[in-house]
């Protein structure tokens, strides 16, 4: 049988250029965090495939790569469900794993433990532009703290980085999981029908007020409900006062603490924010997840016609590892689709302009080779980039090569002239 040499399918080779970007954002996200007070972990790719099927990824949890049990433990013929066959898979997410090393490791960790993990996971999704079944992802968490202090700095840090990489203009679309359950209460509609209401109301960016009525409608829900449900989202703005106009309205249905918390989120981070951006109240954000029991935040981007990031509160998901509640917050960048856009862009990485290329003519004698070395080591001390090659016979499609991979500078050496 032939050997293959594409990659699986939504698996990808990532060439030399894309890489350098890849290198810089990763380097750029290190450095920004870490201002932040923020500190690197890892966790392992493969998790427990009981952590992975515990309900807290929803839909992710049908896209697992499951993995097989090996040697004497893999009993084919004595199978009967699954969990006689699987006992690991790749982590979808990098939550899930987090909260397993939180629970792991609480003992010797500080509180709050501010986390930075960056790593890939792998869903087997269907694969389109900017999603891959492999992918990284970059998440900043912050455990242990109650207060929307931990919402603050997170958004802080997050638009702090997608500023340095010089995207602007761009949107913090925020709601809170408490104020959806409020509306969907004041409205009528049953707790045990939320989670339905809340998808058909996740549609709301792409069918509208009118789809979402029918949706709702079509499900069987009464028709007076439904209309004192949309008749809010006709009411409320994309700002504090949309926030204010649903404390008035929801009354005792709401919690006014969740209402004054997201006030003061939105003023803190427009007040204090360094990238160009705005903080814009969501009623209609419902974010996939049902571990977000809270404030959940996305990134939305009109260069990339969607959501580029997003996060929330999860306060309940450690108490599935410890039986103890801990308060929790994470943020999550879409790595892979802000690399995309920077390669759109046609981003350079700072700093790559002092590149130099020697090409050294073949068979060049020894003591003159190496006083080519000597002079490329004193550049390189000087904090050149300086890459040694071999002349080629056609060296003008050469240079035309190096050109395009960032060299502006070319020195050629001969074996009959001085160095």
């Amino acid at each position: 049988m032939a050997m293959k040499k594409k990659p699986v399918t939504g698996m990808k080779d990532i060439l030399p250029r894309e890489m350098a970007i890849r290198d810089y954002c990763i380097s750029l996200i290190k450095e920004t965090y870490k201002q932040f007070g923020f500190c690197s972990v890892e966790t392992p790719c493969v998790e427990h495939i009981e952590n992975l099927n515990s309900k807290q990824g929803g839909e992710n949890e049908k896209l697992i790569f499951k993995i097989l049990k090996r040697g004497e433990k893999l009993k084919l013929a004595e199978a009967k469900e699954e969990i006689d066959l699987v006992d690991g898979g790749l982590r979808y997410d990098l939550t899930v794993p987090l909260c397993r090393y939180y629970s792991n490791n609480a003992n010797d960790l500080p509180s709050p433990f501010k986390a930075l993990q960056m790593g890939n996971v792998w869903r087997a999704d269907r694969p389109q532009r900017g999603r891959y079944r492999q992918f990284m992802q970059c998440d900043i968490d912050i455990l242990g703290e109650p207060t929307i202090m931990a919402e603050i700095e997170l958004i802080l840090a997050t638009t702090t980085l997608l500023g340095k990489l010089d995207f602007k203009n761009f949107t913090i679309r925020i709601n809170d999981r408490r104020i959806l359950k409020a509306m969907a209460a004041y409205s009528g509609f049953a707790e045990a029908d939320y989670d339905t209401v809340f998808i058909i109301l996740d549609k709301m960016d792409k069918i509208g007020l009118d789809g979402v009525k029918e949706e709702l409608l079509g499900e069987g829900y009464a028709e007076d409900s439904v209309e004192k449900y949309l008749a809010m989202f006709k009411e409320i703005t994309s700002d504090i006062a949309g926030v204010k106009y649903l404390k008035d309205t929801l009354g005792d249905f709401l919690d006014k603490e969740v209402a004054d918390n997201l006030e003061t989120i939105i003023r803190s981070v427009d007040s204090t924010k360094s990238a160009q951006f705005k903080m814009a109240f969501d009623p209609t954000l419902v974010r996939g997840m049902s571990y977000y029991t809270g404030p959940i935040f996305e990134i939305s981007m009109d260069e990339f016609g969607g959501s580029v990031g997003g996060g929330g509160r999860y306060d309940e998901m450690i108490g599935k590892f410890t039986g103890q509640s801990t308060p929790a917050c994470g943020f999550s960048i879409g790595f892979e689709r802000i690399v995309m856009l920077l390669l759109e862009r046609d981003f350079q990485v700072p700093g790559t302009g002092n590149k130099v290329a020697y090409l050294i003519e073949k068979n060049m004698p020894q003591d003159k080779l190496l006083l080519i070395l000597d002079k490329a080591k004193r550049e390189r001390a000087d904090g050149k980039i300086v890459n040694l090659a071999i002349m080629k016979k056609n060296k003008k499609f050469q240079k035309e090569q190096m050109e395009a991979e960032g060299y502006t500078e070319f020195v050629e050496f001969f074996s009959d002239k001085e160095i």
